[in-house]
């Protein structure tokens, strides 16, 4: 009885086992069905909120029948070996390309830059283009070097933003350009000529020029000696000893010419015939129909012997006091080398008289003539004759006091005999008050 409820027991608890491991993975495989059921829901709604973003996102479709061909760009024939005009620029700092325009440089023309303007690529192809064939080792031309440098900075301005920026902006606007790099930009101009044949030719123009002024200067005292002597005028009027035998001289040589004798030739009874010869041959009479009056005369003589004294005046090279025919030694050239040596003559002839002032030595005769030299002028000085040189010396004209007597004297020497005697009253009645 005992061993048959054992076993039944065992039975019982053995269907037990087998319900429960059944009952167990019945409840694992739902679990398991489950879980894949979620994992598919939530890729679907994964797919389907991916689809959705896509749809939102998605570009719309181009209408290819109405869409218009796009522009083709332009093709650039630009010429290496045919570019040498590099245009203008106002840079005298050389900030940017110098006096050169940076876009000439590199073959563009800013004035033609509509709205579009050449851009990094094509301004690189430029460059490129334009170094290789101006390379220093690839181009003989005497200026590949200056302009293979100019095409690297022409390039380095207009491939850097801000530098193109301003120079674009300072191209018409020189104001901006001083009140950045300054106010004292000096305009400076390279000499476009031979420097050694300009110098020649202003030399050559100045002593030209000093050559003719020496030549007029002399002309002007032959016309007036030549006058004083044909009208012969007197000490009052202007006259001088020269001018009185330049006449003289005139009239001997008239009537040499005429065939007289000129022995005791004056300006009187021995030119008479000269002049009557001359009044025959012109046709001249007075204006009765008789005998010429004195003063026809003397007219008709001085007709006859005006070109008889310019001729002679003429052949006058040297007045004195630096009226001379203008010789090599009048060049502006010859007077600025010997300046110097006349210079230091007179500086140490001045020391040399100060210092025998300061001794209280008397004057020497060398320091009298020049002195009187001094006092009276270089002009008149070389005009005097030795004697009048001698009686100018005695006069002591280096005092005030003496001068100006002497130069009264002159003055009074230039007045008619009738001028003279109202001077002389003159003087007694301020004498006598």
């Amino acid at each position: 009885m005992m061993s048959s409820s054992m076993s039944r027991t065992v039975v019982l608890l053995t269907l037990a086992a087998v319900l429960l491991v059944a009952t167990i993975m019945t409840t694992t495989g739902n679990m398991i069905t489950y879980a894949h059921a979620a994992e598919e829901e939530d890729a679907a709604a994964a797919a389907a909120a991916d689809t959705k973003h896509e749809e939102e996102n998605k570009e719309p479709e181009i209408d290819m029948t109405n869409r218009k061909l796009a522009r083709e760009a332009p093709k650039d024939n630009f010429d290496v070996k045919s570019h040498f005009e590099w245009g203008t620029y106002y840079d005298p700092k050389s900030i940017f390309c110098g006096k050169f325009d940076c876009y000439g440089i590199l073959g563009f023309d800013y004035e033609s830059f509509d709205k579009i303007k050449p851009d990094k690529k094509i301004i690189t192809k430029r460059y490129r283009a334009l170094s290789r064939y101006w390379h220093p080792d690839k181009s003989k031309h005497p200026e590949a070097k200056e302009r293979f440098v100019k095409l690297a900075r022409a390039y380095e301005v207009l491939t850097k933003e801000e530098t193109r920026k301003e120079y674009d902006m300072m191209r018409y606007n020189q104001e901006l350009y001083f009140q950045k790099y300054g106010s004292d930009v000096m305009f400076t101009f390279a000499p476009k000529s031979d420097t050694i044949i300009v110098l020649l030719f202003v030399l050559a123009l100045i002593n030209g020029f000093v050559y003719f002024a020496q030549y007029n200067r002399w002309k002007k005292v032959c016309d007036r000696l030549a006058k004083a002597a044909t009208e012969d005028w007197n000490a009052s009027q202007g006259g001088s000893s020269e001018s009185k035998a330049l006449r003289t001289k005139a009239v001997k040589v008239m009537e040499h010419e005429n065939g007289e004798d000129t022995d005791g030739a004056t300006n009187g009874t021995a030119t008479s015939k000269s002049t009557t010869t001359s009044k025959h041959k012109t046709g001249g009479s007075s204006k009765g129909g008789g005998k010429l009056t004195s003063k026809e005369k003397k007219q008709l003589l001085n007709d006859t012997l005006r070109p008889f004294i310019t001729k002679l005046a003429y052949e006058i090279e040297d007045f004195g006091a630096g009226f001379h025919k203008p010789t090599m030694k009048d060049l502006a050239l010859i007077k600025m080398a010997i300046f110097p040596l006349h210079l230091v003559q007179g500086t140490v002839w001045q020391v040399l008289y100060l210092v025998r002032r300061i001794q209280k030595l008397p004057l020497s005769d060398a320091e009298k003539l020049v002195l009187t030299e001094r006092a009276v002028g270089h002009v008149m000085w070389e005009f005097s004759s030795e004697e009048e040189k001698t009686q100018l010396v005695s006069k002591e004209l280096w005092t005030l006091k003496n001068l100006a007597e002497w130069n009264e004297e002159r003055e009074f020497a230039k007045l008619s005999k009738s001028e003279q005697k109202q001077y002389k009253l003159m003087m007694k009645h301020q004498k006598q008050n």
